[in-house]
């Protein structure tokens, strides 16, 4: 007959099963979708991620999305890390009280084109979330605009454009371009627009009786 296991082995037997589940459970189910070569390299970037306090979810969506696409390993793998540097330098120039929302939007912003200094300056300029502004300079980017022109104009409007005036002014800039609007044109013209009328809606909100 066997002796009975000494209680401090037994603690740590259970200790051990506890932490592997604990690990077991923090590893995505989704990432089964990937072949076997690649979810162990996703998996490995993911909780690098989670490790530096940077948010998985875009990680694992950029993932699935090439899996999606039949892309090869490769691929995927370096667009997950290209996403998660891109991530860690949208923390840098936001700051470490970024939501996982701004740091994703940052990185789409920088994946655009913009610069880490203007993040820092967009994160100085405007009190509140910034996934807005972000998403807006992304977008006008893509739209054909150039970097430079894009970010000065967000910019300007960020210090006080509401986020549905700057929602108001991307579509201003996409309309005039599709009209035939040079992009850089389209932008200048659409920002002072909005800049007038958000000092107006700015006035009118302050002389506005407040409630009783």
């Amino acid at each position: 007959m066997r002796p009975p296991f000494p209680a401090r082995v037994l603690a740590l037997l259970a200790t051990m099963l506890v932490a592997g589940r604990a690990a077991a459970q923090q590893t995505d189910g989704r990432l089964e979708r990937l072949d076997a070569a690649t979810r162990p390299a996703v998996a490995a970037l993911v909780d690098s991620a989670r490790a530096a306090s940077l948010p998985t979810e875009p990680l694992v969506q950029r993932a699935l999305e090439g899996a999606t696409k039949r892309a090869s390993g490769e691929v995927i793998v370096a667009a997950v890390r290209r996403l998660a540097v891109d991530l860690g330098h949208a923390r840098e120039a936001l700051g470490s009280t970024a939501s996982p929302a701004e740091l994703n939007a940052g990185a789409a912003a920088l994946r655009a084109g913009a610069s880490q200094t203007t993040l820092a300056e967009l994160r100085h300029a405007r009190r509140g979330p910034l996934i807005v502004p972000l998403a807006v300079l992304a977008d006008l980017v893509a739209s054909g605009v150039p970097v430079d022109s894009a970010a000065a104009a967000v910019l300007a409007l960020a210090r006080q454009a509401r986020d549905a005036e700057l929602v108001e002014f991307r579509r201003a800039v996409e309309r005039d371009i599709a009209l035939g609007a040079p992009p850089a044109a389209a932008t200048a013209a659409a920002a002072t627009t909005t800049m007038q009328s958000s000092s107006v809606n700015a006035g009118a909100r302050s002389q506005r009786p407040g409630r009783p």
